[in-house]
């Protein structure tokens, strides 16, 4: 069933051709970073057993990271005399000065005036994409880290109300910074392949959907991939334990405060991964990315799909990313018009509430059991056939 599905997306953009291709591959990868942040969650929420609210927090450190290494360091192989730039080899790594959102004069940005006085006689480089991707997630892992050194040694609701309280502490100082972020403004990023790239002969344009879709989807595929490593080995079977029983692990030598904390900073780095890379195909990040109803999606997708199951999350936050889009579309009944902008939120959470209630380990791991084990249950049954009949054989001929 894993591998059919990868398949499948493996050669979606290629067999697709309806006239609404670039919407549908926009949801395709919209969707794939909301897998990743719902799987990384469920790692840390249903296997470990630590509930927290500062998912989209730690994935807008990476994107503001990445945001802020790309849009005021470059490169350049003159001084400008005007910035703030430090020597490096034969070239010199410079620092815009902030300018906010009101000043966008050339007597204010120093490198705007840099470039004006070379008159295009000198080319000025950004920091490359990927270096300021590799920064973001090294970011959300730091302060993953700090988190948990300060936290994760209590128990109960602290990590929630901690993990709460620092999203949005980070949400107003992004807001309120805005000389430096633009504030609710937004910071513009270049795109994943700025000027391009050409694969197998074929040139794609930044805008050209197919190279974020695969960027994204196998970066999905690599989290997946270390979620079900680790999910396999000791580390697992030591998170697993701490859920279950806290005391009874520490009783039996596990030091449950640093699987705790490694648990933490592994799926914190994941989800700012997917929010540089998400950034950077957007190319543009905002506050609003780091509200607590973003959040709030996040867990309502990994509950409903199966909070204790990451591939049952990741798949199923793809299939409600889609669903969430095809239901903006109204309809009339009579003279009422239902504005489903609106009203598929409602009908989200209703179905966020009967899962609830009636399925708590969610819709899809029922579905996922029975295509990878059904196998199983037919082997174990022709297995007693023989040996009943194998018994009844050597009955027969003792008689």
């Amino acid at each position: 069933m894993g591998l059919a599905i990868v398949v499948f997306f493996l050669v979606f953009p290629f067999v697709y051709a309806a006239g609404n291709y670039d919407y549908i591959m926009h949801i395709c990868i919209v969707g794939f970073f909301y897998a990743i942040l719902a799987s990384s969650w469920s790692m840390l929420a249903g296997s470990a057993g630590q509930f927290s609210f500062g998912h989209m927090a730690f994935m807008g450190l990476g994107a503001y990271t990445t945001a802020l290494f790309c849009h005021y360091l470059f490169i350049s192989p003159e001084p400008t005399g005007i910035c703030t730039e430090f020597s490096l080899g034969g070239s010199y790594l410079v620092i815009k000065n902030p300018i906010g959102v009101t000043s966008t004069t050339l007597t204010q940005d120093c490198l705007a005036q840099a470039l004006e006085k070379w008159d295009g006689a000198v080319e000025v480089t950004r920091m490359p994409v990927w270096l300021g991707i590799m920064l973001g997630t090294l970011v959300g892992g730091v302060f993953g880290l700090l988190i948990g050194l300060l936290v994760l040694r209590l128990r109960a609701a602290y990590l929630a109300l901690f993990t709460l309280g620092f999203s949005e502490i980070l949400r107003a100082t992004i807001s309120a910074e805005i000389q430096i972020t633009r504030g609710q403004a937004g910071i513009e990023l270049p795109s994943l392949f700025e000027n391009g790239i050409t694969i197998a002969g074929h040139v794609f344009s930044k805008t050209d959907k197919i190279p974020p879709y695969f960027v994204m989807f196998f970066l999905l595929l690599g989290c997946l991939a270390i979620l079900y490593w680790l999910s396999r080995s000791r580390f697992g079977l030591f998170v697993r334990a701490l859920r279950e029983d806290q005391d009874a692990a520490a009783a039996l030598g596990v030091n449950i405060t640093r699987y705790k904390i490694m648990v933490f900073v592994i799926t914190s780095m994941m989800a700012a991964l997917a929010g540089a890379v998400q950034a950077h195909y957007v190319t543009i990040i905002t506050p609003n990315n780091l509200m607590i109803l973003q959040m709030s999606l996040v867990v309502a997708m990994a509950v409903i799909a199966g909070v204790e199951n990451f591939v049952a999350a990741a798949i199923g936050a793809i299939l409600i990313e889609f669903a969430l889009e095809m239901l903006r579309t109204s309809f009339t009944i009579g003279d009422i018009v239902i504005d489903m902008s609106i009203w598929r939120l409602v009908f989200f959470g209703m179905v966020l509430m009967l899962t609830l209630r009636f399925a708590r380990n969610g819709l899809l791991p029922p579905l996922i059991d029975y295509f990878t084990r059904a196998h199983v249950a037919a082997e174990t049954v022709a297995g007693r056939a023989t040996r009943d009949d194998a018994v009844s054989t050597a009955t027969g001929e003792r008689s």
